[in-house]
């Protein structure tokens, strides 16, 4: 064991063989006790943004007035180079949906069409339903196994405290419409990506290569309800979607920065996305992460010097069905990458943080376990799991940008996430200014302490959904 390292492991977790009288105390630099201490401005600028945007789906017009927002609001908090980086976006609308059960009775269900799902004829489709209960079962559907139906994948997300329950049954939404495509169904119904027992569904991405047939989430309710019947015998549904899709349009990246007072062109990006779906105002998804990174960007300017390296503040356009902006970033910055010290991200609604895993060269690693104790006050810990990284800084990592993630309690965010209930009075203000004050923090401990975060190792440059 190295002598660092050793040091390390004793100021943690004491040290074999001494005789310890109580835990070491680990006074944290002055700017980090500032940065926890500080009130916190991230409730009001979340809450700003869903006011005066309302929603922010891509291609709309809440979109150009959250970029609108983003620019006034950057420079009100005294960023520095503040821009906007054009960003090519779709353009898709849902216009209207209804569906019903037909028979063995009649029974209304509360549905909400996937992103770019095409229309239905106007009259709907009417078909019978058949079930898949997993993603195996999902994804070993044979051609034209249903010739003439509607294909309902109702795979049931668990609660979870760190959201993992999200990744598994997220990729039912990205592939049933392709597996139904694939099998000669009609359509694709889901059940939704929700942990809650509300009346409303939640939409989502189908992914990159998602098939051009109607597509559909069913409330949790309704797709216990279709799966009671189809205990039975057949079920047949009509399903109505009108939607429009149009020509990608032009949006942008907003960008500011807190300037580095020795290694300016060192950057440590801190990324939120700016967009959010069409049914709800995008408090949580992603409101909460915008108004924590603009907040992190305001408490590093209160210090008596600035880190030094730069923190670079980016929001993200088109996160929630493209990826737009996060590509557009990595080609608009590809010749500087090699500069890019670190990524953060926050899009994990606005409950508190509880931990924090680092993605870097193995070098590092000493030096961010020493940093647990600084972490204390706010009931943070480190954890020795690699970071997973965001979907927005996912482009980064894929160039060996090293990754941190600070996660979140995730217990209630997916009862909200993607749906009509995603509004500003689920922001929780006391856990949302505790979370912030975690990633100022780890953003300011990032880019003060000389580390040499290296590159994320070629094996583990592709993120795990």
């Amino acid at each position: 064991m190295s002598r660092t390292l050793a040091l390390v492991t004793c100021v943690l977790f004491g040290c074999p063989g001494a005789q310890v009288r109580s835990k070491p105390v680990v006074a944290p630099p002055d700017e980090v006790s500032r940065l926890q201490g500080l009130e916190s401005q991230a409730f009001l600028l979340a809450t700003s943004l869903c006011d005066v945007a309302g929603q922010r789906f891509s291609g709309s017009a809440g979109s150009a007035l959250a970029v609108t927002w983003g620019v006034e609001t950057m420079k009100r908090l005294g960023l520095e180079n503040v821009h906007t980086e054009p960003v090519m976006v779709p353009k898709w609308t849902r216009l209207s949906e209804e569906a019903r059960i037909v028979s063995p009775l009649a029974q209304p269900l509360a549905i909400t069409a996937l992103g770019h799902s095409v229309s239905t004829p106007e009259g709907g489709l009417e078909a019978e339903v058949v079930e898949v209960e997993s993603l195996e079962a999902l994804t070993a559907l044979k051609p034209d196994s249903l010739k003439g139906k509607w294909l309902f994948a109702n795979v049931a997300m668990r609660r979870t405290v760190d959201g993992a329950g999200y990744g598994a049954v997220a990729s039912v939404r990205h592939l049933a419409g392709v597996q139904a495509l694939a099998a000669g169904a009609v359509g694709a119904l889901i059940r939704s990506v929700g942990t809650d027992t509300n009346r409303l569904g939640h939409t989502g991405s189908q992914g990159a290569d998602f098939a051009k047939l109607p597509a559909a989430a069913l409330a949790v309710p309704d797709a216990d309800l279709l799966h009671r019947l189809l205990r039975g015998g057949p079920v047949k549904v009509n399903v109505k979607l009108i939607t429009k899709e149009e020509a990608p349009v032009e949006s942008a990246n907003v960008v500011g920065e807190v300037l580095g007072r020795e290694r300016p062109d060192e950057v440590v990006l801190l990324g939120a996305h700016l967009d959010s779906w069409d049914l709800g105002t995008g408090a949580l998804d992603d409101g909460a992460g915008v108004g924590i990174v603009l907040d992190v960007a305001r408490a590093l300017q209160t210090l008596p010097q600035r880190p030094r390296r730069t923190v670079r503040v980016v929001l993200f356009a088109n996160e929630e069905n493209g990826l737009g902006g996060a590509k557009a970033y990595g080609l608009a910055h590809q010749g500087e990458l090699g500069k890019h010290v670190l990524a953060m991200e926050a899009d994990s609604g606005s409950d508190r943080a509880r931990a924090v895993r680092l993605l870097s060269a193995d070098g590092a690693r000493a030096a961010f376990l020493s940093w647990g104790p600084w972490l204390t006050p706010l009931g943070v810990v480190v954890e020795p799991d690699d970071a997973g990284g965001g979907a927005d800084t996912s482009v980064l990592r894929a160039a060996g940008v090293p990754q941190l993630d600070v996660r979140q309690d995730a217990s209630r965010y997916f009862d909200f996430h993607h749906t009509a209930n995603d509004t500003v009075d689920k922001l929780d203000e006391p856990q949302l200014t505790q979370a912030a004050r975690a990633f100022s923090t780890m953003t300011w401990l990032v880019a003060e302490q000389p580390v040499d975060f290296g590159r994320v190792p070629e094996d583990k440059r592709a993120r795990k959904r």
